[in-house]
């Protein structure tokens, strides 16, 4: 890593992090904070790291919640560029690609609800056991709820409503494939 990261950095290039070529102990998420302070954009190939088979399909896991975490809380939205993978033979294209938008999307929102200035300002007062406490009570926060408000006002299915659709394509478009 250490070689193409200076390579980057040294030719001012977009530097690409693929979070399912990682060890499995190591998490992209960890490296954003120091890159970005060299990088001005990063790329991320985001997928879920299934070494034993071809699933890659970007799914709502701890590490992709960090990774979105990591993206919000160095304020990158814009310096971040997210590309998804989602191949996987065994399943429907459409929806691999469906699940794994909307986890992406779902992980972001739940970063962005995080009350940001609220942990910095306990950070900078050192009272890091309340910092500590609010980052805990934060994972029971009912993010869904916002999640659904969000895909009703954007006039898109909501819940597993979007499989109705899926399997209408599959009906009407991928059938007629041999």
């Amino acid at each position: 890593m250490e070689f193409y990261t200076a390579y980057a950095v040294g030719r001012k290039i977009l530097l690409t992090l693929d979070s399912g070529h990682f060890h499995p102990t190591e998490t992209i998420a960890d490296k954003l904070s120091s890159l970005l302070l060299y990088l001005d954009q990063i790329l991320l190939h985001v997928s879920r790291g299934v070494r034993w088979d071809s699933d890659h399909v970007v799914t709502f896991t701890d590490d992709l919640q960090a990774i979105a975490t990591e993206i919000v809380r160095c304020d990158a939205l814009e310096r971040v560029h997210i590309g998804l993978d989602y191949f996987d033979a065994s399943i429907n294209r459409i929806a691999a690609w469906t699940v794994g938008a909307c986890a992406t999307l779902r992980a972001l929102l739940v970063a962005m609800l995080e009350p940001r200035q609220r942990l910095q300002e306990l950070e900078v007062e050192g009272d890091h056991s309340s910092r500590l406490a609010l980052q805990e009570e934060l994972k029971a926060m009912p993010s869904s709820a916002v999640w659904d408000y969000y895909c009703a006002r954007m006039g898109v299915p909501v819940g597993m409503e979007f499989m109705q659709a899926i399997k209408e394509y599959e009906s009407r478009e991928l059938s007629r494939r041999s």
